[in-house]
């Protein structure tokens, strides 16, 4: 299956989607912060990255914007994962280079959808 990362600063959010996606045959890889999103990406070139917005000092969208700029990191998909679910936070996303949407809370159908779909391309 896929290697995900998620980049969310919520000890309880990282549990939960670990726990979804382990369940359904995934290898999970975790960062706390925007900036450690973007050095664990570099490192392990994860299959896709699940980015929370709201986190302190770098926020998700500013990872997902240095993310799709760098030539190593720009082929990963980024699906932001949040709970800001204005139209202009989805077309905001979609402009610094994020491949998808997902509100929380997630659901494990819902995430299992977006995964397959953003993975086949």
């Amino acid at each position: 299956m896929a290697k995900v990362l998620i980049v969310d600063d919520s000890p309880t959010e990282v549990h939960v989607l670990q726990s979804l996606l382990e369940k359904n045959g995934h290898e999970v890889v975790v960062a706390n912060s925007g900036e450690e999103g973007i050095l664990v990406a570099k490192e392990t070139l994860p299959d896709v990255v699940l980015m929370d917005v709201v986190m302190p000092g770098m926020n998700g969208f500013q990872a997902t914007r240095q993310l799709s700029k760098q030539e190593e990191t720009a082929h990963i998909p980024v699906i932001i994962v949040t709970t800001k679910d204005q139209e202009t936070d989805k077309v905001w996303a979609k402009r610094q280079g994020a491949t998808d949407y997902i509100v929380k809370p997630v659901q494990e159908k819902a995430l299992v959808e977006h995964l397959k779909m953003v993975l086949s391309g």
